[in-house]
């Protein structure tokens, strides 16, 4: 740690895309947020990230990695990769991990969210503490990674106790700290008559259920995000936009934001076990109700959260009922937004986030280290980033 205390972080982010706005999604939005909060906190934060990421400032030549480039654009998604992007990818990161190692007294700590094996086959021979952050459902390429013999050099933290119940099994450990919204930028709206969508346009996030669902409602829906999947959108996005639906393309968080807390009510209608939820957290920040399915994590994140419905996965009827229900019911409540957003801050402040953070990482800094003085080896990697 530095004289006045401070501390000197090295974030790993995803190998796929920027940490920059507009965010391609959640984690890479929860990445950009936390570093510039530690940063704003007094903390040493450099970034290891794709090429065109925010925050790159103070980071070696070494912490840039290559961006996913496709060349057919229509082949683009979120689960797969261009061919030969491995054979890039893997070194780059490689030699970011080095450049660690050579620099270890240069750092309290590292941050994992890269979501590859890399890192973790590299915990005691960094030379430096890491903190794994687990976003994701299980993922068989990290568990193989962890060394049960290394567990005095790392720790692992869990966006949900959903999440981290999903990791126990394959003998994982983690701490629970939630994910956090900064709600100085979701400020509280004033709230309108069309209903809102967002994150990215994929089909485990399923905004086709939403037009659904909307029509069912009869109210007009807006669609905002980064296309994930273009095939998706082109099937089951496209062909259903008119006068009662409208996409508006991906945003800029105060733009975002702005267009969350004009709306009457936020769908979230994941099919898929969704870990946390953060557009929940952030709609809520706004004051904006929101109706979800009950799926993953979520329950946990509602936990009966003021302006919330959770509805059966599927059941498109009950989430029609269920956003005219709440709708009246904030709009009958000249009081109900203020509540809403009052709620939101006390649940999901990432002030709070960061500070349990801070905590973690100090305790897992003052560790003795002995691979500080012995690191030595780069265990060969394989695979593809994530």
């Amino acid at each position: 740690m530095t004289p006045n205390g401070s501390l000197r972080i090295a974030v790993i982010a995803p190998l796929r895309y920027p940490i920059a706005e507009p965010h391609a999604g959640g984690l890479e939005s929860s990445i950009w947020h936390q570093v510039r909060l530690l940063r704003d906190r007094g903390h040493e934060v450099v970034l290891c990230a794709v090429a065109g990421s925010d925050y790159m400032d103070a980071s070696p030549a070494e912490f840039t990695m290559p961006p996913v480039r496709w060349e057919n654009p229509a082949e683009a998604n979120d689960v797969d990769y261009p061919a030969g992007y491995a054979e890039v990818a893997v070194p780059a990161l490689e030699r970011a991990l080095d450049w660690i190692t050579e620099n270890a007294d240069r750092f309290d700590l590292v941050d994992n969210h890269c979501l590859h094996a890399q890192p973790l086959e590299r915990v005691g021979s960094l030379g430096v503490p890491m903190v794994t952050t687990l976003h994701t459902p299980t993922l068989p390429q990290l568990v193989d990674a962890v060394d049960p013999g290394r567990d005095g050099q790392s720790a692992f933290v869990s966006v949900s106790r959903y999440t981290a119940d999903q990791w126990q099994p394959a003998g994982i450990d983690s701490i629970v700290i939630p994910n956090g919204v900064d709600t100085d930028r979701w400020p509280r709206g004033t709230g309108g008559t069309d209903l809102v969508w967002f994150g990215r346009i994929v089909p485990e996030k399923g905004p086709h259920l939403a037009i659904e669902a909307a029509r069912r409602a009869g109210r007009r829906l807006v669609i905002a995000g980064r296309v994930g999947d273009i095939d998706y959108a082109e099937r089951y996005l496209w062909p259903h936009l008119g006068d009662d639906v409208e996409y508006v393309g991906a945003l800029e968080q105060p733009d975002l934001a702005a267009l969350v807390g004009r709306s009457a009510c936020a769908l979230v209608t994941p099919v898929w076990q969704e870990p946390f939820g953060l557009v929940i957290a952030e709609a809520l920040s706004t004051g904006t109700p929101v109706v979800s399915f009950a799926t993953g994590g979520i329950p946990e994140v509602v936990a009966g959260a003021l302006g919330t419905r959770l509805v059966a996965p599927g059941d498109l009827d009950g989430f029609a009922r269920s956003i005219d229900e709440l709708i009246a019911e904030t709009d009958g409540d000249p009081g109900m937004r203020d509540r809403i957003r009052a709620g939101a801050n006390a649940r999901f402040s990432l002030h709070r986030r960061i500070t349990d953070l801070e905590a973690l990482y100090r305790e897992l800094a003052s560790r003795p280290q002995g691979a500080r003085a012995q690191a030595s080896g780069v265990p060969q990697a394989s695979g593809v980033p994530a």
